[in-house]
């Protein structure tokens, strides 16, 4: 499907796809344990990564490419070394998270989706992560920050920025 011949990785992490693809070549509903795996190798899955494995697979492109779109735990963008998710459910969009979504926005100057040209952030808005009790709610990794107010961006940001 892809006409450039950019390659979005290194030889290393092509060579360990072709090691993941040969692992579960012969093995039925193989699709989603190789996309997980390619993604811990790659971070993300580019489009020459789902045409290896389609390819590797003998899987249509349009199935490939379906199964990483559908499922959230499939990013086709590159992930920050800091994963910044903003969760939008009911009650933290209620109390503000779509105000402090735009703040950090405006501060990374990104938005949803994307990631800083320096690799350190990425940003998401989620879905409810289950601590509705401290919404406003976001992460970052695996660091939780809840009762936040606009002005907690800032403080909640540079701890993260000399890292």
């Amino acid at each position: 499907m892809s006409e450039t011949n950019t390659m979005v990785g290194t030889k290393e992490q092509f060579l360990e796809l072709e090691k993941i693809i040969a692992k579960y070549k012969d093995t039925q509903g193989a699709l989603i344990p190789v996309l997980h795996e390619a993604q811990e190798v790659f971070g993300y899955l580019p489009l020459e990564v789902q045409e290896k494995i389609s390819e590797g697979l003998n899987v249509s492109m349009a199935e490939v490419y379906g199964v990483v779109t559908f499922y959230t735990q499939f990013s086709i963008n590159p992930k920050g070394k800091y994963k910044i998710g903003v969760c939008l459910g009911t009650a933290c969009y209620v109390k503000g998270s779509g105000d402090i979504l735009e703040k950090i926005k405006e501060k990374l100057g990104i938005e949803v989706g994307e990631c800083t040209a320096d690799g350190k952030f990425s940003l998401d808005a989620t879905r409810c992560i289950g601590a509705c009790g401290l919404a406003p709610v976001l992460t970052v990794n695996d660091d939780v920050y809840g009762r936040l107010v606009v002005d907690d961006v800032d403080s909640i940001l540079e701890k993260y920025m000399d890292l």
